[in-house]
């Protein structure tokens, strides 16, 4: 995705509301947190669980399979599995601990526009 891409209207989600679009063949999530409008990638890096059927409380998007938390602004891990113990040990071991995507993104005209890739967040 190179430049800036229409994606949607910005009138079409509501606060705290997440929708999952796609753009040149890849798919995202739109989050609108506190105004503000959020694009991240639409599957979670854990096991590709589409997050639009998770929950979104705040910035935090938590995936409906494995309890994995992202922050929407930044794609940080806030919490990679909900599982404990050996279960946890397990599954970071098959796979690791890895940010969400997210991409740049504006409010022009009202519509909502998706630019490039951020750079990821180094922990």
């Amino acid at each position: 995705m190179s430049n800036y891409v229409d994606v949607m209207r910005a009138d079409d989600i509501a606060e705290g509301e997440m929708r999952e679009i796609e753009v040149e063949d890849h798919a995202l999530l739109v989050t609108r947190v506190e105004g503000a409008v959020y694009i991240t990638d639409a599957r979670c890096p854990h096991l590709h669980a589409h997050l639009a059927k998770g929950t979104l409380e705040g910035t935090v998007l938590t995936c409906p399979w494995h309890g994995s938390q992202f922050d929407v602004r930044d794609g940080r891990v806030l919490r990679w599995t909900e599982f404990e113990g050996v279960v946890k040990t397990v599954a970071q071991m098959a796979r690791h601990p890895r940010p969400l995507r997210v991409y740049e993104s504006h409010v022009e005209d009202g519509m909502i526009r998706v630019g490039e890739e951020k750079a990821p967040i180094r922990e």
